[in-house]
């Protein structure tokens, strides 16, 4: 199997009978070019796992690609008029000439009782690779390649370790890694302001300049 990391969450797989790109989103460039597809895959509706921009274009570059979605992310893609198959927890699908079990099915929390998402996780070809989406609480075992998420407002560290060694592939490739950026911060910022008491005014402090507050 080869695989292309275009950022974040957004990874290609050549299995040798399929190509299958998971969670193209907006911090992941690269992909746009991409031809020969036998699917696109996503995992649940963040806007950093599905670009409803560049979505059209990429699936009328690949005319044969199969769109899979998550149930929470039905709307989005009806909404563009895309044909799509829905993806429960449980399912196991059939892409080109690759499998794929469909694991999970909720988001990890992200903060108190702010309400959940559907999330599912993708294992292909009986475990040759694992993309988990936005959890890491997938009971998956006998993984050769994980895609591990490493930084996310809704995962500490110890969790993407205790993942690691829970799931324990044989290689592990760090993916959501945009949080370790300046994009990572407009994240936080955001569930910040939505999770705040009220009353608080949340102030980005600009680096190395004096600011009134």
């Amino acid at each position: 199997m080869q695989i292309v990391h275009f950022g974040h969450s957004c990874v290609l797989l050549d299995t040798g009978s399929a190509r299958l790109l998971i969670d193209p989103g907006a911090f992941s460039t690269g992909f746009e070019q991409i031809e020969g597809l036998d699917a696109v895959l996503i995992t649940h509706q963040h806007f950093d796992h599905l670009d409803q921009n560049r979505l059209p274009a990429l699936l009328a570059a690949n005319p044969g690609a199969k769109l899979v979605v998550d149930p929470g992310t039905v709307d989005a893609v009806k909404e563009l008029g895309l044909e799509h198959t829905v993806a429960n927890a449980g399912d196991k699908l059939t892409l080109a000439g690759a499998t794929v079990d469909v694991v999970g099915g909720r988001h990890a929390d992200i903060y108190g009782d702010l309400p959940g998402i559907a999330n599912v996780g993708y294992l292909v070809d009986g475990g040759a690779f694992l993309h988990p989406g936005d959890a890491v609480d997938h009971a998956v075992s006998d993984v050769d390649v994980l895609g591990l998420p490493v930084s996310g407002p809704w995962l500490k560290l110890s969790e993407a370790i205790d993942f690691a060694k829970a799931v324990a592939p044989r290689v592990a490739v760090p993916i959501h890694e945009a949080v370790h950026s300046e994009i990572g911060l407009t994240i936080a910022m955001n569930w910040i302001n939505q999770s705040k008491p009220s009353g608080v005014e949340v102030v980005q402090l600009a680096h190395g300049e004096a600011t009134k507050v």
